[in-house]
């Protein structure tokens, strides 16, 4: 017998006298228990501003709600547990439910070069540069988002990391791929030269009748979106001419939404045009987003069927802008920026007065990524009050979500997704710029306006 061989059996024999001498169990880290103590807290459900409020998180959902800003009895039932006890104290801080922005691209971002990087970043580069954006957006308070649109999946592999707790970021439904017609705003290969541009097809998002429509959504259900995104009018940052007109008919519409429907989706539908707003909504869709050129048809159609309308002030706002910066942008899409900026608002607004459901949401990604709240302020200025713009990034996006009996609310029971911010947001909107403590799913994101990770 070789000395290795004696070595490796004398190690066999002595492993379960080993095994045998360690403790029964490992011992388990104390419970940690988040006391909150806050000088007003949203009562998102009921539209009313509370007074001083203590929120005990315990794991990963809300413990207790109690009136009054004494942390000590909770300190005190803690310890009596021998759990860890952490409290925050925010004397002149408003607590909210996390935000929830109904309309984000985390996988890109605006620049003046965007339209060349395609041609030079993989999807890797995309990938990896989503990881910065979701962290921003969780830090400027948005602990959910629907991610409506990408170019290769991409979002679905955000999502699952953020789920896995590999990267931080916001709570994820996303739309995988935008689903589109030839040429039109979700056509990846639009602005291309003819022998790059291919005939993409219902694998790439792009239908072109209804047998098409089924097996894009069939597809979208194998790559394992949450929701579907469509395009039925032309868009802003395409390199087509039109940001208005029809590009998809009501039975295509009606496929599409049927499909989506027996699989669970629902359905977002970009549409600027008067005309593609008509058909989406009488197709059946679930929301229309920007809806630049509603008319007042368009909204007693919506008002009648309860779609959705997610604004995107900012986006609008912001394209605006960038459109008179030379060079930013190619010149047709210049163009169409400055035809729908300054439209927009006043849309909104209309809407609003018109008695139109309304959820939060901002096209992040064509406006830097972490400034989504400037929406609040944008809607106000629309003519919406704060409490309608507060609850449309909480109850009215988690009811478009049909999330609304998890998320949107601080409720005794419900996942621990909580923000604060200075002053109260009522008084002056634009205090959600300046978001200080972002907590989600119990566990600290941001505490005393500084990164907690």
């Amino acid at each position: 017998m070789t000395k290795r061989v004696a070595f490796a059996i004398a190690a066999a024999l002595a492993l379960p006298a080993a095994l045998a001498a360690e403790p029964a169990q490992t011992a388990q880290p104390a419970q940690t228990i988040t006391v909150l103590q806050c000088a007003r807290m949203l009562d998102a459900a009921a539209g009313k501003m509370l007074g001083p409020t203590t929120l005990v998180i315990e794991g990963k959902r809300i413990k207790e709600i109690r009136p009054g800003a004494d942390p000590k009895p909770s300190q005190d039932a803690a310890a009596a547990t021998g759990a860890n006890v952490h409290v925050a104290i925010m004397a002149d801080a408003t607590c909210l439910p996390g935000l929830i922005d109904s309309h984000t691209h985390l996988t890109g971002e605006t620049s003046p070069t965007g339209y060349t990087d395609q041609f030079r970043w993989n999807v890797a580069d995309y990938a990896i540069r989503s990881t910065v954006y979701a962290r921003r957006t969780l830090l400027a308070g948005f602990t959910t988002v629907r991610n409506v649109g990408d170019q290769a999946n991409e979002s679905i592999a955000l999502r699952n990391a953020i789920n896995a707790g590999i990267v931080p970021g916001p709570r994820i439904f996303t739309a995988g791929k935008a689903i589109g017609t030839t040429g039109g705003h979700a056509d990846p290969t639009d602005g291309y030269r003819s022998d790059l541009a291919g005939d993409p097809g219902p694998k790439d998002g792009i239908i072109n009748n209804v047998d098409d429509a089924y097996k894009a959504i069939r597809q979208h259900y194998k790559d394992g979106v949450d929701v579907i995104k469509i395009m039925p009018s032309g868009g802003v940052l395409d390199e087509s001419s039109s940001a208005d007109n029809a590009q998809m008919t009501i039975e295509e519409i009606k496929a599409i939404v049927s499909a989506a429907h027996d699989y669970g989706f629902t359905v977002a539908a970009h549409a600027h045009g008067a005309e593609a707003i008509r058909r989406a909504v009488l197709g059946g869709v679930d929301s229309i987003e920007h809806g630049t050129f509603m008319n007042d048809e368009d909204m007693k159609l919506m008002k009648e069927h309860g779609t959705w309308y997610v604004p995107t002030i900012i986006a609008g706002k912001y394209v605006q802008e960038m459109a008179a910066k030379p060079g930013y942008y190619p010149p047709q899409v210049a163009a169409k920026a400055m035809q729908v900026g300054p439209i927009i608002q006043a849309t909104a607004g209309k809407a609003y007065k018109a008695g139109v459901k309304i959820a939060f949401g901002t096209d992040a990604a064509v406006y830097p990524h972490g400034q989504n709240a400037k929406e609040f302020e944008y809607m106000v200025q629309a003519g919406m009050p704060p409490m309608f713009v507060l609850q449309a990034a909480t109850t009215h996006a988690a009811e478009l979500l049909h999330k609304q009996d998890q998320l949107g609310q601080i409720a005794v029971g419900r996942v621990a997704d909580v923000i604060a911010v200075p002053g109260n947001p009522l008084d002056d909107i634009t205090v959600m710029q300046k978001v200080e403590f972002v907590m989600k799913e119990g566990t600290i994101y941001k505490e005393s306006g500084r990164p907690a990770m």
